[in-house]
């Protein structure tokens, strides 16, 4: 049996007698970074559940990278593919305004920079669009597990109200990833509080699973690895 990611997230009740109409003024959903393993879940579910949704993606025209997108059920009549960039500001305004709720997922696996300045232009992009019900920011575990105090053994679990340490990080040139996640979720909780948004963040580990891309993700290739006995 298949098991697909939940989402988190109220959504509107599809019936099968809905009118043409009542479809065009449904609720649309977006879903950032529309490549990626959990994204492409989301925008998949999303549209099974009869909903109308916008992704964005660097690169629209790119038809090797988007093209699975459009070929899952009801992308032709309900899936847009917009640009957006993490690195710049307002990017993301076009896609989120008007939608009710906004998963955000896109995030670069190896620079500290777009992915905290991109989780910022995204939440600003949200709170100007008042249309906006809530948030759903993927995070990571990396955002909580890497501190000072697990290492020495001083505490044996963790839960929503423990951090990863920044310093701990910067101490460790390979925890990059957990110190951009960490500071990034940190200022996603800032501006939610300062501007009342409803924010819900999703922090998973190992995320494994079929794919729907064409191309490998960075966990398959690591379970290739240690399938093949190279690390």
């Amino acid at each position: 049996m298949t098991v697909e990611p939940p989402i988190y997230l109220v959504m509107v009740e599809i019936r099968n007698e809905t009118s043409e109409e009542d479809r065009r003024n449904m609720a649309e959903y977006c879903v950032t970074g529309g490549t990626g393993f959990i994204a492409a879940y989301l925008v998949k579910s999303l549209l099974e559940k009869g909903c109308f949704v916008r992704t964005t993606v660097r690169d629209p025209g790119d038809a090797e990278k988007v093209g699975f997108l459009m070929e899952l059920a009801g992308a032709k009549e309900r899936l847009k593919i917009m640009k957006a960039d993490l690195t710049e500001d307002g990017s993301f305004d076009e896609a989120i305004q008007g939608v009710v709720g906004v998963f955000h997922t896109a995030s670069p696996a190896t620079l500290i920079d777009p992915c905290i300045k991109g989780t910022l232009n995204v939440l600003r992009s949200c709170s100007k669009a008042s249309s906006v019900k809530r948030v759903v920011l993927t995070s990571s575990c990396s955002s909580i597990r890497y501190r000072f105090d697990v290492q020495k053994q001083q505490i044996t679990s963790l839960d929503e109200s423990h951090w990863s340490d920044p310093e701990y990080c910067k101490r460790y040139n390979v925890l990059f990833y957990a110190y951009a996640k960490t500071v990034a979720e940190k200022e996603a909780w800032r501006v939610a509080k300062e501007t009342g948004m409803d924010l819900v963040v999703v922090n998973p580990s190992f995320v494994v699973g079929p794919l729907l891309a064409p191309h490998p993700t960075s966990t398959l290739l690591l379970i290739l690895a240690i399938v093949k006995g190279q690390v």
